[in-house]
């Protein structure tokens, strides 16, 4: 008798979620309009993107990696 798996399985909201994430992350191009979209990532980056997405159950970060970690203003 085999063992059952126990690996946890990707909710659809939270894939839904992630699908949107890369979209805006990741806009697809449009045929015939030029100004549609982006060539920016290639399909290993957004498949990084989704699974950092799930990850971290629905949640990314999409602050630039040179942006301080804190928000808050210095005066």
């Amino acid at each position: 008798m085999a063992a059952p798996v126990t690996a946890s399985a990707v909710t659809a909201e939270v894939a839904r979620t992630c699908n949107t994430a890369v979209a805006k992350a990741f806009p697809p191009k449009q045929v015939g309009n030029p100004a549609a979209g982006s060539a920016k990532g290639s399909a290993k980056e957004q498949r990084d993107y989704f699974n950092k997405c799930v990850a971290n159950d629905g949640k990314v970060d999409d602050a630039p990696a040179d942006a301080p970690k804190d928000s808050k203003a210095k005066n």
